[in-house]
Formats: C-alpha cells, sequence, structure tokens
C-alpha cells in the first residue's frame, strides 16, 4: 500500500502542484493537502507499527489507538470531498446539505466511538515477531461507513437520473459526469470491509480496512483534480476550488 500510494503521489505530482501553485488558498485547498498528506502518516504507522520489535503491550495500544486516529481523520476528509460533490450536484440545495451533514457527522461520531471501543483491549505481542497485532473488529464502523456512502451515492444516483430526464442524453455519459464511479468504487469498497470483518480473521481483513483508507483519498483527489482541471478549460478560473468559498460551489454544477 505504500508503494501503491507512493507511485500515484509519484504519477500525479505534475498536475497536483499546478493546481496548488495556480490557486489562491481557501478551505477547499487546505483540506485537499491535508486529504493527501494524511495517508502517509496512516502508511508510516503502519510500518513502524508492523516492522518495529516490540515487546510492550502498552506501547503496542498506543501505537495503533495512533494509527486508528489517523486512519479516521484521512477517511473523513475523503469523504467531505463527497459531501461536497453531492451538494455542489443539487444545486446548493441546503435540505441536501442538512442531509448530508447531518450523516457525515452521525457516521464519524459513530465511528470513532465504535472504533476506540472495539480497539481499546485487543492488542497484543508475539514473542519472536516484530510488530504488534490486535484482534479489534471493526464491523460496525465499517457498516456505519457503508450506510454513509449508500446515503451520498443514492442522492447522486437520483440526481442523475432527474438530468437524464430533462436532457435525454445518454445515461452512461451523465452517470460519468456525475461521478457516480467515484462513489460507487468507495462503497464497493465499504461492503467489502463489512464481509471481511464478519467472515475472516484480523489478519486478513486488516489489509482491506487499510487499503480502503489509501483508496478513498485517491478517488476524492482524483475526483477533485479533475473537476478542477474541467474548470480551467471550460472557464479559464479556478473556479472550483479558489475564487468561491467552501460553502458557495455551485458554479461547478453545469461544468462537471
Amino acid at each position: 500500500m505504500a508503494t501503491f500510494w507512493t507511485y500515484d503521489y509519484i504519477c500525479s505530482l505534475h498536475e497536483e502542484w499546478t493546481f496548488l501553485l495556480g490557486t489562491r488558498w481557501n478551505k477547499v485547498k487546505g483540506l485537499y493537502i491535508l486529504t493527501r498528506f494524511m495517508p502517509f502518516l496512516v502508511l508510516i504507522t503502519n510500518l513502524y507499527l508492523n516492522f518495529t520489535p516490540t515487546e510492550n503491550p502498552n506501547k503496542c495500544q498506543t501505537l495503533i489507538d495512533i494509527d486508528l486516529s489517523f486512519g479516521i481523520v484521512s477517511a473523513a476528509c475523503s469523504e467531505a470531498f463527497f459531501v461536497l460533490r453531492t451538494y455542489v450536484l443539487w444545486n446548493n440545495n441546503r435540505f441536501v446539505l442538512a442531509i448530508t451533514l447531518t450523516v457525515f457527522f452521525g457516521v464519524l461520531a459513530a465511528c470513532i466511538g465504535t472504533s476506540f471501543i472495539a480497539d481499546s483491549t485487543t492488542p497484543y505481542v508475539t514473542p519472536g515477531l516484530t510488530g504488534c497485532t490486535s484482534n479489534a473488529n471493526l464491523f460496525i464502523p465499517f457498516l456505519l461507513l457503508f450506510a454513509g456512502e449508500l446515503v451520498l451515492s443514492s442522492l447522486t444516483l437520483i440526481r442523475a437520473i432527474q438530468n437524464w430526464r430533462m436532457t435525454k442524453g445518454s445515461m452512461y455519459v451523465i452517470l460519468v459526469k456525475h461521478n457516480i464511479f467515484y462513489y460507487g468504487c468507495g462503497l464497493f469498497f465499504s461492503a467489502v470491509n463489512v464481509l471481511t470483518s464478519l467472515l475472516l480473521q484480523y489478519q486478513y481483513r486488516a489489509m482491506f480496512q487499510d487499503l480502503q483508507v489509501i483508496i478513498l483519498a485517491i478517488l476524492a483527489l482524483h475526483m477533485h483534480l479533475r473537476l478542477w482541471q474541467i474548470s480551467e478549460r471550460t472557464h479559464g478560473h479556478d473556479s472550483l476550488v479558489s475564487s468561491i468559498p467552501l460553502t458557495d460551489m455551485s458554479s461547478v454544477t453545469h461544468m462537471a
């Protein structure tokens, strides 16, 4: 996963620095930077957790809690982009914003609580092996995340169908323009983690859990970069990310 994330970062480095240097500072840009660099902290913590000799369970608990915290923050930042995108697709509808924010903060609070409860008494060390191991079952947090992503995906799909009925265009093209496949990919990985949390032991399900954090960040960042590039070509300015505040992104709706 560290190699995968680093490779993706290198491949998108030119586009990303063009975006970072060519746009003004605002909340969305700050969120982008946080979303970009949180997975690095997740991976560094993970590598240290797995490959450093540790025989102290208390130290293991601390490392696992730090890793879990970074993972939650990273996933929350990624999901925030999907919340904003859904809000824009609905023409800045305040009712949709209220629904998405309620779901977002409700899922976030519940995931934080259930994750640390599941993780509170699980770390242990194995003599002769490096790293710490945990038996934490994060079935409930991933089930909540799946429910939240299902709400966002459903709202986006409903909006795509409405636009398809009005324009009578190709359904596939409209779905692509509404980024439904980004939503679908995140939803798929959440479903995988729900199933693996039920069916597999920790050593096997953990790789899917960490992978989802990385995938969510990649999806959110690439979606945002793609929308910015379309905006640049269409309007000749950074309307998506620079010239408007975080809560006023309606100009993107017709563009993307």
